[in-house]
């Protein structure tokens, strides 16, 4: 474990020295001593994207509780929301090398799927290029919360019924004729 510790480190450093986040030693620190806690939670899942040797990406989440949000959040999300178990992601970052290849997709395609969760939650600072794809892929603001450390993030979530019924190619009920 400990060598994906490392790598998975090593990547979060990459991805974040990069603008809007610009972190340093320190937070990167800090993820490393949070993983193990993190990957105890309940309903953890890691997915990893592998170019030989290379981490090339990740993503991890896990279950946030019906009737649980986001710690820092300015607003509570609809009800519909607060009041089911959500799959809270926490990372996903992929190599700046390996960008618009489809690495990130494949990582969150893998990383949602078959989730027992009725929605999916992140954290998403709005002026990173990621938050414009996950607003691309269903992903929809939910709230707000402040960080003592960082900019105002947008919590976003995204239907995981819907989501799984269109993998599936099963239309909702409101587009059944």
């Amino acid at each position: 474990m400990t060598s994906v510790v490392d790598a998975l480190a090593d990547l979060y450093a990459l991805v974040y020295a990069e603008p809007p986040y610009l972190e340093g030693t320190a937070q990167v620190a800090r993820f490393r001593t949070g993983l193990p806690d993190e990957a105890a939670r309940p309903g953890f899942r890691l997915v990893l994207a592998w170019e030989g040797e290379e981490l090339i990406g990740a993503a991890y989440g896990w279950t946030m509780a019906a009737g649980t949000w986001w710690s820092r959040a300015k607003d509570e999300p609809p009800a519909e929301v607060r009041d089911r178990d959500k799959f809270a992601v926490l990372e996903w970052i992929v190599h700046p090398r390996h960008r618009s290849r489809g690495v990130g997709a494949e990582l969150m395609r893998r990383l949602l799927q078959g989730r027992q969760e009725s929605w999916a939650t992140l954290a998403s600072d709005p002026r990173s290029r990621a938050n414009g794809i996950y607003r691309r892929n269903g992903w929809i603001v939910a709230g707000h919360s402040e960080l003592p450390w960082g900019p105002s993030m947008e919590l976003l979530v995204r239907d995981l019924r819907i989501a799984e019924e269109a993998r599936a190619g099963t239309p909702r009920p409101d587009q059944r004729r």
